[in-house]
């Protein structure tokens, strides 16, 4: 794994390699092994590339690399799994053992889109075409390497992260109010936007095409999946949209078929991910996902394989015991660490640079702990994510349909009513509730309920009432002067084609799979785990276990009020059912009891209302009002002021 830079520049061309050599550098914690760079100074153009050390740590695997006949130099961040069959379709000499030199060779033969069609991998590449003079940008399918782009001046920059474009003479950019909206609404920001203007996130399944003579001229985005603009090309080389809308054809009905099928893709797809030259091996959360993972990887191995979970010393939030049984039945090197509201207090510090956005999934602390306690006996670790949301593991998938069938024959106003009532019911009230039900985040629950009784009209409405934290927040939360309406990311996913008729629960996975899973999920590990300078691995996300994980019936992975049937019974084949039988928990913070207690005066000095009076980025009453309810045990507001409190400790930074 490591990290990528590129420059295209008409200007300061006798400082290329200095500012490239500037952006790199700042990336070092991507790639600590080695650096790299290529330029070519009559036309302005730069590469350049840190190295994590995975497949061939020889110095034959460093970059940026040129192919063999010259054409093409690349710098590439990700792993090609399949490389090795790639290499005998090919057939050639080579001059050592990376997926680097497999992919260049490729391209020589095949082009640069068809190759990408035939690799199994994750990445983001910059390409140069030295032949045709141009550029090509590529991202991998479901978005697990990240990719950024765009305009600093009269410079166009690409690179893995936001702080190594940062980096760049004369950077300016300001802020998106419509990324900034949007955030609010989320907890991150949705591609392809990006919280600078003038700056953009690739889009998964998408590649940029840049042709010489380039215009420095800056377009109007955000851009749609296909976009030109003079010599910019942007467009998609693989659909995730076009795999759901064909795959009914092919739906698979019989269930052991299936489970054969199924667990053979995942094992095969295990097999490569763990093909590696460095120690290799698991995070183990105790749930389905990361547990059938876990299994199917002990099932291949001569070895123990080193696994790691994260435990709190909070109620409700504890993990780790579960985990620890799993890993004892399966036989793994088991590594446990509590976190603590103190261990949260050192990472927090470092959260705006690790994210280089205002990022608001509290999970980010945990997974960036676990990262480190992993890095000390690993490169590389295997992950369950993707599971969810190709397997239907969410609860919103099976709780959505059934809260609206009790609610809609509810009138409308007397749902609202109902919800008014709900939100003025005294936060401590719960307490005694959650002890006695052995239920976590009872206030905050009904909260949310209150606010979709108040908001959902129907069933599609109420799926994104539940992916919202803060509706709305243009009208109330922010100036009123931005004159932004609804949110771009609802409008952008319902105007897609979708040809193939989705049950509701289907529409759900489908649209988390867009949004959700690459721009919250796998951001989230990709910048926690890199930050350790760790590699992560998602067999879920190899793409033909996820083509045929929609060829299956929706019954297969619902079925009634549980999740993910079809893992389940892969799974209880290697762990009895009694120690994976027990509700999906997530990867839930202690957020609401840290923010009262260890975290109080990081959030004081955060939410001062001075300091929010002289940013003139929110609204003060507001935000000193939910504040003081949470504090107070008023309110459960736990989420809404993280996304606050994560704003501002990045804005602290970066203005």
């Amino acid at each position: 794994m490591c990290g990528i830079s590129g420059i295209i520049t008409n200007e300061s061309k006798d400082s290329l390699e200095l500012s490239i050599h500037r952006m790199i550098n700042n990336l070092k914690h991507r790639g600590p092994d080695s650096f790299g760079i290529w330029t070519n100074k009559n036309l302005g153009v730069a590469l350049g590339h840190r190295r994590l050390s995975i497949l061939d740590t020889s110095n034959s695997g460093s970059q940026p690399m040129i192919s063999k006949c010259g054409r093409y130099i690349v710098t590439f961040n990700g792993e090609i799994y399949n490389h090795l069959d790639i290499r005998k379709e090919i057939g050639s000499s080579w001059i050592g053992r990376s997926d680097t030199e497999t992919m260049l060779e490729a391209f020589s033969i095949w082009g640069v889109e068809k190759t990408l069609l035939k690799v199994v991998g994750m990445f983001a590449i910059g390409i140069w075409d030295s032949r045709d003079n141009c550029m090509y940008l590529v991202r991998d399918r479901f978005g697990e390497k990240p990719l950024y782009y765009g305009w600093v001046g009269k410079a166009f920059l690409f690179s893995s992260e936001l702080k190594s474009m940062k980096v760049f003479p004369g950077f300016n950019n300001q802020i998106c109010s419509l990324a900034l909206s949007e955030y609010l609404r989320y907890g991150y920001i949705p591609a392809p936007l990006s919280i600078y203007k003038n700056i953009y996130k690739l889009q998964p399944g998408s590649l940029i095409k840049i042709s010489f003579p380039f215009s420095f001229d800056i377009p109007n985005g955000p851009f749609e999946p296909s976009f030109s603009f003079k010599n910019f090309e942007l467009k998609k080389w693989w659909s995730f949209l076009k795999l759901i809308n064909s795959s009914h054809e092919f739906t698979i009905k019989n269930e052991n078929e299936a489970k054969i099928e199924l667990e053979k893709r995942l094992i095969d797809a295990i097999k490569e991910q763990t093909l590696s030259d460095v120690p290799i091996g698991a995070f183990l959360s105790g749930g389905i996902d990361s547990s059938t993972i876990v299994a199917l990887m002990q099932l291949n191995s001569a070895e123990n394989i080193n696994t790691f979970t994260i435990g709190f010393e909070e109620f409700g939030f504890n993990e780790g015991p579960f985990a620890s049984r799993i890993a004892k039945h399966l036989g793994t090197n088991h590594n446990e660490f509590m976190v603590t509201s103190k261990d949260a207090l050192k990472v927090i510090p470092f959260l705006p640079n690790i994210y280089d956005e205002p990022f608001g999934d509290s999970s980010q602390i945990p997974t960036h702990i676990v990262s480190q306690v992993a890095k000390n006996k690993v490169s590389v670790v295997l992950s369950g994510d993707g599971g969810d949301e190709i397997f239907g593991g969410y609860n919103r998938y099976f709780w959505a349909p059934n809260i609206w069938n009790k609610l809609s024959w509810i009138p409308y106003p007397l749902r609202a009513k109902l919800g008014f009532t709900l939100q003025f019911i005294p936060f401590d009230k719960y307490r005694f509730i959650e002890n006695f039900l052995g239920v976590s985040q009872l206030g905050e629950k009904v909260r949310k309920l209150s606010d979709r009784l108040k908001n959902v009209n129907n069933l599609d409405s109420l799926y994104w009432s539940l992916v919202t934290e803060i509706s709305n927040p243009e009208s109330y939360l922010l100036p009123t002067n931005l004159n932004l309406n609804n949110s771009y990311l609802q409008s952008t996913l319902r105007s897609d084609n979708i040809e193939r008729v989705l049950s509701q629960e289907e529409l759900m996975m489908y649209y988390d799979t867009i949004s959700y899973l690459p721009d919250d999920i796998l951001c989230k590990v990709d910048r926690a785990s890199m930050s350790c300078s760790l590699e992560t691995r998602s067999p879920y996300l190899d793409h033909r276990v996820v083509d045929y994980a929609w060829k299956l019936p929706l019954s297969m992975k619902i079925k009634g009020n549980e999740s993910k049937w079809i893992l389940k019974e892969i799974l209880k084949k290697y762990v009895p059912k009694y120690l994976t039988d027990r509700p999906k928990a997530g990867f839930a913070v202690p957020v609401g009891h840290w923010l009262r207690f260890a975290l109080k005066d990081w959030a004081e000095d955060l939410l001062n209302e001075t300091r929010l009076k002289q940013d003139g980025i929110f609204n003060v009453n507001l935000v000193s009002k939910l504040w003081i309810e949470h504090k107070n045990l008023q309110q459960d507001h736990s989420s809404k002021l993280w996304i606050i409190l994560m704003f501002q400790a990045w804005y602290k930074e970066n203005f």
